[in-house]
């Protein structure tokens, strides 16, 4: 008999698995961001890191995503903010029943000017795949709070945004 995972602990899958490998290959993210999301695309928002817990998007710091006040618009902050979130949830929609997702509440702090590129980390992928899980189960809708920390490059914290994602399970028809 195969040892049961712990309640709270993620199992891998192939499909997980390739779409970890199809999202962090360079050429097959640009290609869905600039027909996806052109907006980020363009801005240079990238997913440096996904695993089934956390992701890593970057967000740089250049004459597209500057404010006038010499920082980064904050527009482009939440755009990665909302991204290391929002793989996260298309990883865990991408495989079985499907799952619709939604963001539905947004807060953010911000600390310090963004001056230079910015790695947004968030770290809620178990509660996001707990979250799908009971939809799937339940056929009702579940809401989860995800937190994306932004820090620069000497690791200072320069913006906190809390993310509330909704996912509901599609009736088959």
């Amino acid at each position: 008999m195969l040892p049961q995972p712990a309640p709270n602990t993620l199992v891998d899958t192939p499909a997980l698995a390739a779409f970890r490998r199809q999202l962090l290959n360079p050429l097959k993210q640009r290609l869905f961001l600039f027909s996806r999301l052109p907006a980020a695309g363009i801005a240079g928002v990238r997913v440096q890191q996904l695993t089934l817990e956390a992701a890593t998007v970057t967000v740089p710091f250049k004459f597209l995503t500057q404010n006038p006040f010499r920082s980064i618009y904050f527009a482009c902050l939440s755009m990665a903010a909302e991204m290391a979130s929002g793989v996260l949830a298309m990883m865990h929609t991408s495989t079985g029943a499907p799952v619709s997702m939604l963001v539905v509440g947004l807060e953010a702090d911000f600390t310090k000017k963004a001056v230079t590129r910015i790695a947004f980390e968030c770290a809620d992928g178990a509660a996001i795949a707990r979250a799908v899980a009971e939809s799937r189960a339940t056929g009702e809708g579940r809401t989860v709070q995800a937190t994306s920390t932004g820090r620069d490059e000497s690791g200072d914290v320069v913006a906190v945004f809390r993310i509330t994602w909704s996912f509901r399970a599609k009736k088959r028809a």
